[in-house]
């Protein structure tokens, strides 16, 4: 088991099955684990007929990131978010991005909810440079019970809780985690089941369900990877687009170039399909962003009725331009947007 250091909590959500073996409960997996042994994830392990949080307050690593880089464009633009990250993930993206901490070994460092809190507020918040805390780096929702821990104490404490998360949860957990919760970027990293299955490892039904409950009750974005020849055509991209519109056309979307990593080898993202797809989008819902393309323009957020420029931004470096009171100055339209 990775960075595995002595189980210090017992799991949430799993029963116990004949033989010894338990079932995990949290995400739709619901892996069978026999003593001994993890689930797909690996960060939960039957010990003794129980189910154990291996990766409970287990860190692989901390940074003061811009919010913009979660993404969140629309939740306190221009602010600091104190970033953590652990290991294990429930799904296995052929493409994944942060492999060497999703899927290897990486080195650990040990941590309690209270200080994770600590070194939040030590980093600036309550008003300070840094807003609270973000879970993000590898999948924060196969560390659920540090999440849900720490988010609870970080809210008393003023801080606001971030999720950057795959969206692979079950109704149940992911209910008891979202009072916690101010915003969350969810990848919804194709409009195709059979996409999720052959290069995921999951399926697509359970991520747009957390997309539509957690709309209900936090800011939400979204966040889908754009994989050469596998999930960027036109046809797709229309149905991904037509979902989100009648959910919200005001929940940003982001489109993100891929580049080669991992178990997956293919040429990066053209910045020709990219452009198609926020062409497609931007027909549909009013903000729409592409990522990892410094050599395009299109990180600023404009006004959808009269073009007004809102927030500028260069990189992940933001600033207000033409918003106030949280309407455009120009036409007076209500921006979607948290500051």
């Amino acid at each position: 088991m990775s960075g595995h250091r002595g189980y210090q909590r017992e799991a949430d959500h799993w029963c116990r099955l004949d033989g010894g073996a338990v079932q995990c409960q949290l995400c739709p997996h619901r892996c069978r684990v026999a003593a001994g042994k993890t689930g797909l994830c690996r960060a939960r392990v039957n010990e003794g007929g129980r189910l154990y949080a291996a990766n409970y307050g287990q860190i692989t690593s901390c940074a003061l990131d811009p919010i913009e880089k979660k993404p969140l464009y629309h939740f306190y633009p221009g602010s600091y978010i104190l970033s953590y990250g652990t290991w294990g993930c429930n799904l296995r993206c052929v493409f994944c991005q942060n492999w060497t901490i999703a899927h290897g070994d990486p080195p650990v460092e040990e941590i309690t909810p209270r200080r994770a809190v600590d070194i939040a507020l030590e980093a600036g918040g309550r008003g300070g440079s840094n807003l609270g805390i973000a879970y993000t780096y590898s999948e924060p929702l196969v560390w659920f019970e540090f999440v849900y821990d720490t988010a609870r104490l970080a809210r008393r404490q003023g801080l606001k809780n971030v999720l950057v998360t795959n969206g692979y949860v079950n109704e149940e957990p992911l209910a008891e985690l979202l009072p916690y919760v101010d915003a969350m970027n969810i990848d919804v990293k194709s409009f195709s089941n059979d996409y999720y299955r052959v290069m995921c490892r999951g399926s697509l039904e359970p991520v747009l369900k957390t997309v539509e409950l957690a709309s209900r009750h936090c800011h939400v974005e979204v966040t889908t990877l754009l994989v050469t020849g596998k999930n960027d055509s036109a046809e797709e991209i229309s149905r991904l687009v037509d979902w989100l519109a009648a959910l919200d056309p005001e929940i940003p979307l982001h489109f993100s170039r891929y580049f080669p990593s991992f178990e997956l080898d293919l040429p990066p993202t053209p910045l020709e399909t990219l452009l198609m797809a926020k062409d497609i989008a931007s027909q549909k819902l009013s903000y729409v962003y592409l990522g990892n393309v410094p050599q395009l323009d299109t990180g600023s957020t404009y006004c959808p009725d009269c073009g007004e420029e809102l927030i500028s931004r260069v990189g992940y470096c933001a600033r207000l331009a033409g918003l106030k009171d949280g309407k455009c100055s120009r036409c007076g339209r209500k921006i979607r947007v948290v500051y």
